[in-house]
């Protein structure tokens, strides 16, 4: 009775340890709403199938994913370009450095419609509004340059740092607004035109392929300069989540999915070659 009820510990024991071994690894991913979070929605199950309970976030501002990444509260994240993240890498310790992990999709800066319809109802003094961090700014500025309203130095490029303090000529004195990213969309009613980014503008409704005045062009070196990684904390970039999560992001079906989702026409185009099977 004894050698029975040891042998029914043991394989307790074995089976409790092979359950233990069987659950899934859980990878907590912070993200951005559309089309970040969208995105990463379509490989839940394809991750769970590779032994990954994907667990997704979602944050509204560009602020807090990147410390909580750093801090361990998350596995990765999923919402900026390299610009971002080389200047929050500048100013972090050593310890909280991140790296861009898997480069999937890239999202056009675009010039919208506030109360003027149409860029040649720009007049003297009209208010654009453009977002206020660092790389960012550069970025938008960058693009009313593309678009002929502004002129900054010769040098200026994705890398700079600059502000509207910077810009050298500007013919019909436009006053710049800089707001926070989140909220420009919300203030078109106060200003003649607004850069939004491709994910906040498809968030508001907006259609980047159809409603930009002036987008930027994705066959250009912006395209390249500001793809939107999977960013994780530097020494983990080869680490088996990310292995896991580069193989069903680099899916026909994610590919697809970007390419026939009507909201993001035009806004979000993948940067990744499936894999030959």
């Amino acid at each position: 009775m004894k050698k029975l009820i040891a042998l029914a510990l043991v394989l307790g024991l074995t089976l409790s340890a092979a359950s233990v071994l069987a659950e899934n690894k859980k990878v907590v991913i912070g993200a951005t709403p559309s089309p970040h979070v969208l995105i990463l929605e379509q490989v839940v199950e394809d991750l769970k199938a590779l032994g990954f309970d994907l667990e997704i976030l979602t944050f509204t501002d560009y602020v807090l994913p990147n410390p909580a990444t750093a801090s361990g509260e998350l596995n990765a994240n999923y919402f900026q370009h390299l610009p971002f993240l080389n200047e929050y890498n500048k100013n972090a310790a050593a310890d909280a450095q991140l790296a861009a992990a898997i480069p999937v999709h890239y999202e056009p800066y675009g010039l919208y419609a506030g109360t003027k319809k149409a860029l040649d109802e720009l007049a003297e003094g009209d208010k654009i509004a453009v977002t206020n961090d660092p790389s960012n700014e550069t970025r938008a500025l960058l693009l009313l340059q593309s678009a002929g309203l502004i002129k900054l130095a010769e040098d200026v490029g994705p890398d700079s740092s600059v502000t509207a303090l910077d810009i050298k000529e500007n013919p019909k004195n436009l006053e710049i607004v800089e707001l926070n990213a989140e909220l420009i969309p919300a203030s078109l009613g106060d200003v003649a035109f607004a850069v939004i980014n491709g994910n906040f503008a498809i968030d508001a409704g907006l259609s980047p392929a159809e409603d930009a005045l002036f987008l930027e062009p994705a066959e250009g070196d912006a395209g390249k300069t500001y793809t939107n990684y999977v960013v994780v904390k530097a020494g983990d970039e080869n680490a088996d989540y990310v292995e896991a999560l580069k193989k069903v992001l680099y899916s026909q079906k994610v590919k697809d999915y970007i390419l026939t989702n009507p909201d993001f026409a035009g806004g979000v185009i993948p940067v990744f070659e499936v894999p030959a099977q």
